[in-house]
């Protein structure tokens, strides 16, 4: 089992690494000595699984909000947001969901579309603020999904500040993404082709379980070949709960979990992913994304606006989104950001949007006393789960932000990179994730998936069509992890899966 740092440790060589200790986005109130004992303690991985661990039913401290029996379950405001606080939300919520037009449109606080564009809207993508899915059939739309798109940089191209960085250039003709949606009188940049291969997996007791591996194609290109070198990397959206809170975590604690050298040989080693902040022009730690490409949930949500929507704003500036030099009808359209407008989201605008999205609920646990998941959870911290899904963290006392505010949450992430191996291994870099490794994706709310988005596709291209074909794809570090659950009785699997399905 993984050793997880005492609190009080963090303080020491951590703080020695300058940038991506820095948070200048939060107004933090600094721990005391007596504070870190008590987060030491409270953190404690559990040893005893006859009963719930104190506290662990309320996944967001505070801010947990009561697990609904309908697709809503991720759509409500933090559970201790005020009420101003809960007004603001819901205004973020209507951009949330604001349908964007092209420009020019008599209404001009929502033109600007594209003029290429994955979706119309946040909530095209994030369904019920659940996770998207790859298409379904010839007939079922990609709008949840598209394909990442870079080549290799050179060692000019690499940002000196961050060590391990790993040069990527946008492809010429198409950018960092690739968008399946134009303006009428464009041509849409591809299409999405997926051709899956399936194989069966023995397990113990004679079962077993069949996987499907995908090839992706961007098919039907608009704009000319791709580079020869050009890296594609598929996405579906993730789903959007807790994420303020995530941000909360001190820099500190998710550095302390680093074991680049595997120094305590348990196999699992996990690195931080450090990007260059558009916001603050400085090396941060990233949290957000499938390779934790984002520093913030605000830059999150900028690089979204302007990559999937096409949507200036003031983090990225330019009107026609992601288009390139080279797609010169999309770089002389009519963009929304004329007369009064100098962005087709303004500041304010923005701030709604990442308010709303740092105060979506974290729903309860369901289940926490059943003895079937209390046996899965056992499973899961024996077999070294939380190597990875590290249980919980408490987040920064802060002086705004009171939702947010000294919580202890139960994530299930180590918000690190780890190498999951050739399985998913998706060979495009990006900062310095390297093309094996992704973050930890948080687990909290996992079992409700089928509830809020009517499906139960997994992974950061959604191949999996259950928790169970996702742990049968983890490798690399997790190999072990894997087999382990591959050699174990199938009760213990059937207790494991219904542990996940509490969270």
């Amino acid at each position: 089992m993984r050793r997880i740092l005492p609190i009080v440790a963090l303080i020491g060589p951590a703080a020695a690494l300058a940038g991506p200790l820095d948070e200048p986005h939060l107004a933090i109130v600094p721990r005391t000595a007596e504070e870190a004992t008590r987060i030491e303690a409270v953190t404690k991985p559990a040893t005893d699984f006859s009963a719930p661990t104190q506290f662990e039913e309320m996944s967001a401290g505070a801010a947990t909000v009561r697990a609904r029996s309908n697709a809503d379950a991720f759509s409500q405001p933090s559970g201790n947001i005020s009420f101003e606080g809960e007004l603001e939300f819901k205004v973020g919520n209507g951009l949330f969901k604001k349908i964007w037009v092209s420009a020019p449109s008599s209404t001009q606080a929502s033109d600007g579309l594209g003029p290429l564009y994955n979706a119309r809207s946040c909530q095209r993508c994030h369904l019920k603020d659940g996770r998207g899915h790859p298409p379904e059939g010839p007939e079922d739309s990609a709008v949840s999904m598209f394909l990442r798109v870079s080549i290799p940089g050179s060692d000019a191209d690499a940002i000196e500040e961050i060590e391990g960085y790993i040069a990527s250039l946008p492809d010429p003709n198409y950018g960092t993404q690739l968008q399946d949606f134009a303006l009428p009188g464009m041509a849409p940049e591809y299409r999405l082709q997926i051709d899956y291969e399936e194989f069966n997996v023995e397990l113990s007791g004679g079962e077993t379980a069949a996987l499907r591996e995908p090839t992706y194609t961007a098919a039907d290109l608009g704009y000319g070949p791709l580079h020869p070198d050009a890296m594609l990397s598929p996405r579906v959206a993730p789903q959007m709960l807790g994420m303020g809170l995530l941000e909360a975590i001190p820099a500190a604690d998710i550095l302390a979990g680093e074991d680049p050298e595997d120094a305590d040989g348990d196999g699992v080693s996990g690195r931080a992913q450090i990007v260059w902040s558009q916001e603050f022009d400085m090396p941060m730690l990233g949290r957000f994304g499938w390779k934790a490409g984002n520093p913030t949930v605000k830059e999150q949500s900028a690089a979204a606006f302007a990559g999937d929507i096409g949507i200036s704003n003031p983090l990225h500036t330019a009107g026609s989104g992601e288009c390139t030099d080279l797609q010169a009808d999309c770089m002389a359209a009519i963009h929304g950001d004329g007369d009064d407008r100098v962005f087709e989201i303004d500041q304010q605008g923005l701030d709604l949007v990442t308010f709303y999205s740092r105060n979506l609920g974290v729903p309860a646990r369901r289940n926490v006393d059943d003895p079937e998941v209390l046996a899965g959870k056992r499973i899961f911290y024996e077999t070294g789960c939380i190597s990875c899904h590290r249980p919980s963290f408490v987040t920064h006392r802060l002086e705004d932000n009171a939702e947010q505010s000294f919580q202890l949450i139960w994530p299930y992430s180590d918000m690190l990179l780890h190498d999951m191996g050739d399985g998913l291994a998706d060979q495009r870099p990006e900062a310095r994730a390297d093309g094996y490794e992704w973050r930890t994706p948080p687990l909290w709310g996992i079992g409700l998936t089928e509830q809020v988005s009517g499906h139960t596709y997994f992974l950061h291209d959604g191949r999996a069509r259950s928790q169970l074909e996702a742990i049968l794809w983890h490798g690399g570090e997790a190999q072990e992890q894997r087999d382990a659950v591959v050699d174990m009785p199938p009760e213990d699997r059937a207790a494991l899966i219904r542990f996940l399905e509490s969270l």
